[in-house]
């Protein structure tokens, strides 16, 4: 597995690849990451700041935190719908 970057430097690479005073390629190998690498943290980049279109990191977080608890919501729902016919069956007719 790759090395994982700071984000700061990540920020500091980004900015500098935003001026434009070199290529891209350029930029990679001087601060000796891949090509690919600073074309994704670009394209994170601009998502994070709303230039494209995209889910960012905190979106992305909450998404994955509501599909963790849709099961558990399920299951209670499907305990107090269960508890409900219980009750019911259980009181005298009027």
């Amino acid at each position: 597995m790759p090395k994982p970057f700071a984000a700061e430097f990540r920020r500091d690479v980004v900015a500098v690849a935003r001026r434009h005073e070199a290529p891209i390629s350029q930029i990679a190998r001087d601060f000796g990451i891949s090509e690919a690498t600073l074309h994704n943290w670009l394209k994170k980049a601009n998502i994070e700041d709303g230039t494209r279109p995209g889910v960012s990191a905190a979106e992305a977080a909450d998404l994955r935190d509501a599909k963790k608890r849709i099961p558990q919501l399920e299951q209670e729902n499907e305990i107090l719908r269960r508890a409900a016919a219980f009750f019911a069956r259980e009181l005298p007719p009027k």
